[in-house]
């Protein structure tokens, strides 16, 4: 067990997908380093789930106004942030800085030990993104790393988002039957199925199957939650719109499977151990797919509008049989 009891600081911008997929990275670190204070410097609404789910023991916000200053080349550094930088004796950043002026900045801080990561894979290398941002820990002595995010919680739900209209504790609510979360949105919408697709689905659900349903959604998805929940009977239905990931995760903890799209939710989904569904467009699925075994991707060769209901159905429900 390595003895090291330092300070180790990760950086990581990004969308939820993008922090989701860095996961393994601290929980790499987490296991090298076990007696290290590790602390994640990123966006605070997504940087929550590592510390929620004991991969971090601090995160601050990367969106601070003085942190400016690190961006520019012999830029004016706010003293607090000399003071928190002087603090660490490694930090790995996973912002993009291809001149390497954030990294000068930093250095005029501290003498920890910086190690630079990819904002973004090289998808011409067709190498998965954990794999990707797992590398530059080799100069760690970190190899074979697990490179599947995954995420757990303790017990506790947490506060109750009524605001939401989704309570924490979902199967006592949906009286023990399976329950199916669903995300029907994505941040792009050459991403979606069709709205209309997705109407049958949930009609198909609530017709031909004993399953609840939980809608899932925020600000992307626009009126779509609100025009799918519309003919759905209220009492298989719970809808979770724009709640904090956390409170997000422990709820898609508690469903038997997940249908959504090439989204940071589903991400999230499968990294919580969620059986699932991806309904996946033109992205290079070698990079960025969940890389749970529990996730299967669904295409259609002509493009996920041609995907027909009858196949995401019947996909769902091999996964509620295994």
């Amino acid at each position: 067990m390595n003895a090291f009891r330092g300070k180790i600081l990760v950086i990581r911008g990004g969308a939820i997908g993008d922090f989701i997929l860095t996961l393994p990275v601290l929980a790499a670190l987490r296991a090298q380093f076990p007696r290290a204070h590790l602390e994640v410097l990123g966006y605070p609404h997504i940087v929550q789930l590592a510390l929620a789910g004991g991969l971090a023991d601090q995160v601050h916000s990367i969106d601070a106004r003085p942190l400016a200053g690190f961006f520019a080349r012999g830029g004016e550094l706010a003293e607090d942030l000399i003071d928190y930088f002087s603090e660490f004796d490694l930090v790995v950043s996973y912002l993009y800085d291809p001149d390497e002026i954030f990294r000068t900045n930093v250095g005029r801080c501290t003498r920890a030990q910086f190690i630079a990561g990819p904002h973004r894979p090289d998808e011409k290398l067709k190498v998965h993104a954990t794999k990707v941002y797992l590398k530059p820990l080799e100069r760690l002595a970190i190899f074979d790393a697990d490179p599947v995010p995954r995420l757990s919680f303790n017990s506790e739900p947490g506060p109750e988002p009524a605001a939401s209209g989704a309570e924490p504790n979902l199967k006592d609510v949906m009286r023990g039957c399976p329950i199916v979360a669903l995300h029907p949105g994505s941040g792009s919408e050459r991403k979606n199925w069709p709205e209309g697709k997705w109407a049958d689905f949930l009609q198909y659900l609530v017709n031909i199957t004993e399953t609840s349903l939980l809608l899932v959604g925020g600000e992307a998805e626009g009126d779509r939650l609100q025009n799918l929940a519309a003919d759905l009977p209220p009492s298989r239905l719970r809808v979770a719109r724009s709640l904090p990931l956390v409170e997000l995760a422990r709820l898609l903890s508690q469903c038997d499977a997940f249908v959504g799209h090439d989204s940071g939710i589903s991400h999230l989904a499968a990294a919580v151990g969620l059986p699932g569904l991806v309904l996946w467009g033109e992205s290079d699925e070698d990079v960025w797919r969940p890389p749970s075994e529990r996730v299967n991707l669904l295409r259609h060769p002509a493009g996920l509008p041609y995907l027909p209901v009858s196949r995401v159905a019947s996909g769902l429900e091999f996964l509620l049989l295994v």
